[in-house]
């Protein structure tokens, strides 16, 4: 095989190894909630969690795209072996810094965006390799939807929350509590099958620009591989846990009861689906269940969420991106020179 062939099928395998980490970094987002009210047990919730992720792959194509149009690898890549293998070295560039951000984040059990990770990792390589980067697709699909998706799931699980609490007002607090560990395993799936949607064709897109900077694909759609490949990894990971991350959702923010988990995950599963189906926006899952979980908690009293643990995690959203993006751009730098 030639060094370009080599590259690819190096990149490919990385990709799948991100969507791995994806998987078990972010198992968190769906099952978190359900599991820390006893709705369902950790196996089961992470079972039910695999098998949605892998179904939410099959949703649809579009976010992949959007994260294929973020660097022009067109431009990078022509028909010389050296300029494929340079542009497969910005696609690797941006795979390190996402994975090296989501391990970290991963081992101290902030609930980090493997999402913006991963977009801040491209950001981060086009810009160090003077790649063309499409500034107005990180404003109108990345920047806009990821403050407004956690805004989003803020104030309609608030909204959702309150309105629980008003219908059920009357109704004895066992039972109450009864029937929402029952509606918690429909929301606990709609979070998992949203978090399939956008997470996995997050590495569907990065894997057609792998093919597309080695020219072995036009980037006009997706394979039915990359989909396999991509939604068996992320479930597999899925399935393997993120109990670090998972202690942090289900109990350092706020003590969750059923109403207000199936609150929060009900209101983020459904952000998720309008950010991937209408917006084709690579939006957060871990961003909107976090502040989804604030929002239901917070109709308890203000006081009731544990400010000190979201003002941390808030932090790391903020700083994923460039930490990403500085990671990929040194990566890129260390290894340009070996490159043909």
């Amino acid at each position: 095989m030639d060094l370009v062939t080599i590259m690819v099928i190096t990149v490919v395998v990385i990709a799948l190894v991100f969507d791995y980490t994806n998987g078990f970094h972010d198992a968190a987002n769906a099952i978190a909630t359900s599991v820390s009210t006893r709705a369902l047990t950790p196996r089961a919730a992470l079972a039910m969690a695999a098998v949605l992720n892998f179904v939410g792959a099959w949703l649809g194509v579009e976010v992949a795209k959007t994260i294929q149009g973020i660097i022009d690898i067109d431009g990078v890549s022509s028909i010389s072996d050296a300029d494929r293998a340079h542009a497969l070295t910005i696609v690797l560039a941006a795979l390190v810094g996402a994975i090296t951000w989501n391990l970290i984040t991963w081992y101290f059990g902030i609930p980090s965006s493997s999402s913006h990770a991963l977009i801040g990792g491209i950001v981060g390589a086009g810009v160090a390799s003077s790649t063309v980067v499409h500034w107005d697709t990180i404003v109108e699909k990345v920047a806009i939807p990821m403050v407004l998706s956690p805004a989003l799931g803020f104030i309609l699980a608030f909204a959702l929350m309150t309105a629980i609490m008003w219908i059920f007002r009357r109704a004895k607090p066992t039972k109450v509590h009864r029937g929402f560990r029952l509606a918690q395993t429909v929301s606990a799936a709609g979070m998992a099958l949203g978090h399939g949607l956008q997470d996995a064709q997050k590495t569907m897109g990065i894997i057609v620009l792998a093919l597309m900077a080695g020219g072995l694909h036009d980037g006009e759609d997706v394979p039915l591989w990359v989909i396999v490949a991509a939604a068996s990894a992320i479930a597999a990971g899925t399935y393997s846990g993120g109990w670090r991350i998972m202690r942090t959702l289900g109990r350092r923010i706020i003590e969750l009861d059923p109403p207000k988990g199936f609150a929060a995950e009900a209101t983020a599963a459904g952000v998720l689906y309008v950010m991937a189906i209408g917006l084709h926006a690579p939006v957060s899952t871990t961003h909107t269940i976090t502040s989804a979980i604030m929002g239901s908690g917070a109709t308890k009293r203000f006081s009731a969420v544990r400010w000190g643990v979201a003002k941390n995690i808030v932090v790391a959203w903020i700083i994923t991106m460039p930490a990403a993006a500085g990671v990929a751009a040194a990566f890129y730098f260390l290894a340009r020179p070996f490159l043909p």
